[in-house]
């Protein structure tokens, strides 16, 4: 399990969420885009690019943004931009900043650009979605689609019946939200959405991706974290379904991500870059066997912790080392 955590987090859940299920993030928030998008030509994450230009905006903290390009349906077929922002903070400045992002990714790559705003935050009047100025005549303006997470509780239904994986993201969300400071409650909000994973079918690595969403928004304190662990240890033993309990989970996510976190918030130190190597070593190793030598020297080369975070979580659900190799091949 995640350790305890002071605050909870909602911004590392969200980005890996939209980055492993990105089709099924647009078709749940956003669907007239998603049914436009040639989505057999594939889509790629343009991080690095979207850093080149939130470095020049200086607009102040920003939650999650992601770029991603992707081909157009309709039309000319064109390759286009979508920004995609998760904001968990309300922010005066929001509007104008999903502004600013969108004039200097279209002035820098010269392509069309649709921003989208998922509204994370807990102030249910708050809900920006333009910005406009005009002086003598001339009018600039930016409408961007939003949608709000509050309003689901009011679609609770639609969420339970859904099968898109965002709906149990929505509903993590939410219950973490409600139950600050409200430990049982959460541990029995949690146990629910769990259970629910199991029941809906999902396949066993949708499971363990799932609730890793899950376990990281609701954490618990570490006396309920442990009740909560042997519940599901007995739970899955009933049900022969070892899928988060296994080693993948137990041997691996337990001991290993608590070690990288730690790196990482030690900062970027030489130190923490060895760790965070040595861990995603560790995972593949205890996967897959015997690692090839190119592999495992490009892993040490990496100059990047958060990179390094990322390849963590790849190493413990992707399928087969192969497919790991090529992933690792395409960010590089």
């Amino acid at each position: 399990m995640n350790p305890a955590k002071q605050t909870d987090d909602y911004d590392s859940p969200w980005k890996e969420a939209i980055e492993t299920y990105f089709e099924e993030c647009l078709e749940f928030f956003f669907p007239q885009a998603a049914v436009d998008i040639d989505w057999q030509s594939g889509y790629k994450f343009l991080d690095k690019e979207l850093q080149k230009v939130v470095r020049k905006a200086e607009t102040g903290r920003r939650s999650v943004d992601k770029l991603v390009e992707v081909r157009q349906k309709s039309g000319n077929s064109a390759w286009v931009l979508i920004h995609l922002d998760v904001q968990s903070q309300g922010k005066s400045d929001f509007a104008e900043r999903m502004y600013i992002y969108n004039y200097r990714l279209f002035d820098r790559y010269k392509r069309r650009v649709a921003s989208f705003a998922i509204l994370a935050d807990e102030n249910p009047n708050w809900r920006p979605d333009s910005y406009e100025y005009s002086l003598w005549g001339s009018r600039v303006l930016l409408e961007f689609p939003t949608t709000k997470l509050l309003d689901y509780w009011e679609k609770w239904d639609k969420l339970e019946q859904s099968d898109n994986p965002f709906s149990i993201l929505v509903m993590a969300h939410l219950h973490t939200q409600a139950t600050r400071k409200k430990p049982v409650e959460r541990y029995e909000l949690k146990w629910t959405l769990t259970r629910r994973l199991y029941e809906r079918g999902y396949t066993k690595q949708n499971v363990q991706m799932l609730y890793r969403f899950i376990d990281w928004l609701m954490a618990l304190p570490p006396a309920l974290e442990q009740q909560f662990e042997d519940n599901l240890v007995e739970y899955e033993e009933k049900r022969k379904m070892t899928y988060i309990t296994s080693i993948e989970r137990s041997g691996i996510e337990k001991g290993i991500q608590q070690g990288i976190t730690q790196g990482i918030q030690q900062g970027i130190t030489q130190g923490a870059l060895q760790k965070g190597r040595a861990v995603v070593i560790q995972v593949l190793q205890i996967r897959f066997g015997a690692l090839p030598p190119k592999l495992v020297e490009t892993i040490k080369h990496i100059e990047d912790s958060n990179y390094l975070d990322t390849l963590h979580v790849k190493a413990i659900t992707v399928e087969s080392l192969e497919a790991f190799e090529l992933l690792l091949n395409e960010t590089e």
